[in-house]
């Protein structure tokens, strides 16, 4: 993946990824913007039975997450025909997802939004009209595979501004 300095462009898909609350939309969006991308808000491909069991308070197997990826591969290379790049919201907890979304494009990307449990629920308190119950974070926390060590991985601590994270980003980008 290459950033083209002109453009402000990158090539290829980048995944914004972490638990629930992070603020994955919310940097993937920035991100998007700041380099002329396309944003695929991941969340918004569930099925519905997803979204309702989430909404009661039930965790998602592994069972109901791989159709969700496929649905998050399709659109991802859908995107990729017609952009040259493409930013995805996408918790991507475990490793078999995070390889799973490595199959849309030849080069993709983690951008792993990290933080505390604390910070996390504070700010999943604060945020109004997601299905995601704050009664889910440990669930999130249960299944999150760290994808620190993995080489196409950009680990990002969470505890500073929207602006922040989004250049520290770019910046590990180029």
């Amino acid at each position: 993946m290459f950033k083209d300095k002109k453009m402000n462009t990158i090539d290829g898909l980048i995944v914004v990824m972490g638990v629930a609350g992070c603020g994955k939309s919310s940097v993937g969006l920035r991100l998007a913007s700041e380099l002329g991308a396309a944003f695929i808000e991941a969340d918004e491909l569930h099925p519905v039975a997803n979204v309702e069991k989430m909404r009661q308070g039930h965790a998602l197997t592994d069972e109901d997450r791989f159709p969700w990826l496929s649905a998050i591969v399709e659109r991802s290379m859908h995107c990729l025909q017609t952009q040259s790049a493409c930013i995805v919201s996408c918790s991507a907890l475990k490793g078999i997802y995070r390889d799973r979304l490595r199959t849309a494009h030849q080069c993709t990307r983690f951008v792993f939004l990290d933080g505390s449990h604390q910070l996390i629920l504070s700010r999943m308190q604060k945020r109004e009209g997601h299905f995601m119950p704050t009664s889910l974070l440990e669930s999130q926390f249960a299944a999150l595979e760290s994808p620190t060590g993995e080489p196409d991985v950009i680990s990002v601590n969470i505890d500073q501004g929207l602006e922040e994270i989004v250049q520290t980003v770019v910046s590990s980008l180029s």
